[in-house]
């Protein structure tokens, strides 16, 4: 049983979102994931969410490159949005950048994230997180 129930996965990759949902299928961990191409798809659905008094959901899995919005930008419209990130939504950031300035960037935003994850992701990365 996972501690999560509402998890969004924010990345571009379609690849990944099969990648994704394969990994929680084989490893039984029970949750059904929503998907979004690009954070302002996420950062909308949260809106309407707090719109209607939903509550957020319980993980966010956040890629840091993609188009339209990226994840830096995301986190910084999350934290204007909501003001203070909600205590119950963990925020993972999921990666193939292993470039410096964006895990020195990380660093900045610790008030918002839980980690920091390279891709592919693994069973053992999820059973980390889940």
């Amino acid at each position: 049983m996972s501690k999560f129930k509402d998890v969004f996965v924010v990345d571009d990759d379609k690849v990944y979102h099969f990648i994704i949902k394969k990994l929680l299928t084989k490893n039984n961990i029970d949750v059904k994931p929503s998907f979004y191409l690009n954070g302002l798809e996420a950062i909308e659905e949260i809106k309407g969410k707090i719109k209607l008094g939903i509550s957020l959901p319980d993980l966010i899995l956040l890629d840091i490159n993609m188009p339209i919005m990226d994840g830096w930008q995301f986190l910084d419209e999350l934290k204007k949005t909501n003001n203070i990130v909600d205590k119950n939504t963990t925020i993972y950031l999921v990666s193939s950048s292993d470039s410096i300035s964006d895990v020195n960037k990380a660093k900045e935003y610790q008030d918002q994230i839980k980690d920091f994850f390279f891709k592919p992701m693994t069973a053992e990365d999820l059973w980390k997180i889940f």
